[in-house]
């Protein structure tokens, strides 16, 4: 077995360590094999001495969250997301990970008004105590507000999946502050999923077909603006992803709404209220991939305090289903998070943590903390 990954990627990291700090199984494990360049040299083995795939080697490239903070550090540029989503590529399609189960799971994510439904009873069966604390999700809302509609000419409002169905009110705040903005927004008729968790899991082809289908539904020019940090990366991404034309020139048209509405931010109105101290998170592929986790400050600053974390954006465990499927190493990683957070809390005398990503939200949710995303803050401020 090969896991067909580009050979020059694979030679440009020269085991310099850099990363090690800021890779988040490594700090909380210690062990080499579960950092950047020990997944790396396993790479190596398997694609040019033909070591064979045991279950330590899947075990080793599967509990990567996939949060890319090496990347910034690395002084080579290794190229380490695509070479981790190459290798897990090559695990799904030789059956060596992402079961049917959890292949089934991903399937619900392009079918919109079965993942509703399936939210819906997910949030049921959290009141009736029947959903395991170790799976790391926050408490659902039993009630979203409604489907989000718009036909303005000058943004496409992306939606989602995940985000509409567990995160509905910070599609409408959104829009509040896009208006607010003098932004005229539209939403999709068709499309969806955007296949972020699916390129995740190696599910590379259905992530193809979700992301062609969600190009379909924003036809044009306008840009398309997306308040999830993992999605926005994602789309960021399509032209490499489908290495078509068609493809590159919807990825040039993605913008994170932190992005946009900081470009306009001479048209936000005087917030009626200030919300005090905001203690921010960064989202990894905000962070780290989009690299627009500045926008996020320059927006909430009009609004809030904005108090930093003082642990150099590092991870905080969700990486989209990672939580869920790996709960002991992201209950780790999280707690390192939580600590950085109280800390800064008792420090400022924030009490609300920004975070633009909803399953960061969830995660860090999960034990307490009162997790929000930054347009439900500046809607609330405004209004």
């Amino acid at each position: 077995m090969k896991f067909n990954l580009d050979d020059d990627e694979l030679a440009s990291c020269v085991s310099c360590g850099l990363c090690l700090a800021h890779c988040p199984t490594y700090r909380v494990t210690g062990e080499e094999a579960l950092s950047p360049r020990g997944r790396i040299a396993t790479m190596r083995a398997v694609e040019r001495d033909g070591a064979a795939v045991t279950a330590e080697v899947v075990d080793q490239l599967t509990s990567c969250v996939q949060c890319r903070g090496c990347e910034p550090a690395c002084p080579s540029g290794v190229p380490y997301g695509h070479l981790i989503e190459g290798a897990r590529e090559a695990l799904t399609q030789h059956r060596r990970t992402t079961p049917l189960w959890q292949r089934m799971a991903y399937a619900i994510l392009g079918h919109h008004r079965l993942l509703l439904t399936g939210s819906t009873m997910l949030a049921v069966a959290q009141r009736a105590h029947l959903v395991p604390r170790r799976l790391g999700v926050g408490t659902l809302a039993l009630r979203r507000p409604p489907a989000l509609r718009g036909d303005g000419a000058d943004a496409w409002l992306m939606v989602g999946c995940v985000m509409d169905a567990w995160q509905r009110h910070t599609h409408h705040a959104t829009a509040r502050v896009l208006e607010a903005v003098g932004v005229a927004w539209a939403t999709p008729e068709v499309g969806g999923c955007c296949g972020a968790l699916h390129v995740h899991a190696g599910l590379t082809q259905s992530a193809k077909r979700l992301a062609t289908r969600l190009m379909a539904g924003m036809p044009g020019t306008a840009p398309v603006v997306v308040n999830s940090a993992g999605c926005g990366a994602q789309l960021k991404d399509l032209g490499r992803l489908l290495g078509t034309d068609e493809a590159r020139a919807f990825s040039d048209r993605v913008v994170d709404v932190h992005e946009f509405v900081a470009r306009r931010l001479d048209r936000l109105p005087a917030p009626r209220r200030h919300l005090g101290p905001v203690m921010v998170q960064d989202p990894c592929h905000l962070r780290h991939v989009q690299k627009s986790h500045l926008a996020v400050r320059t927006v909430l600053s009009r609004v809030a305090d904005v108090v930093e974390l003082d642990d150099d954006g590092l991870c905080c465990g969700a990486g989209g289903a990672y939580a869920a499927l790996e709960p002991g190493l992201a209950g780790h990683i999280r707690d390192r998070k939580v600590e950085v957070i109280m800390g800064a809390a008792a420090r400022s005398g924030a009490r609300v943590v920004a975070s633009a990503n909803p399953g960061c939200a969830l995660h860090l949710q999960h034990v307490g903390l009162e997790v929000r995303h930054p347009m439900d803050l500046v809607a609330e401020a405004l209004s």
